[in-house]
Formats: C-alpha cells, structure tokens, sequence
C-alpha cells in the first residue's frame, strides 16, 4: 500500500510503503503516473516535493501534489 509519494525537482516520482520499500509499479514520470497514483493512495499517503537543495522534502497536500 502506498505510504509516501515524492516529485522530486525534474519531475520523476518515487513511491514507497510503509516499510520504506520503493513501489516501482507507481514510480516515473509525473505525467504518467500521478493518476494511477491519486487513485490508489489512501487518504493517510504522505505526498511531498523535492526541489532544489533542500535537505528535506517539503508536504503538500494531495489536492496540490
């Protein structure tokens, strides 16, 4: 089950469940895999960006990832 999705600055997207495991089934372009994504998350997904030189990941919500 998908637990925490992140769209890193060139727009790939990594995917992980709760135990840290990547989800390769749901990971790539962001054009290509946000819908399958959006529909399959539950509500409880953790959806992050990635951008520039930040040391962490910035949470944003489902509606704006």
């Amino acid at each position: 089950m998908i637990k925490t999705v992140i769209k890193l600055k060139n727009d790939t997207v990594m995917v992980f469940d709760a135990r840290g495991e990547q989800m390769e089934a749901y990971q790539g372009e962001y054009d290509v895999v946000r819908r399958k994504i959006l529909e399959n998350a539950p509500p409880d997904a953790v959806f992050l960006y990635w951008v520039g030189s930040n040391p962490i990941p910035e949470t944003v919500s489902r509606e704006e990832w």
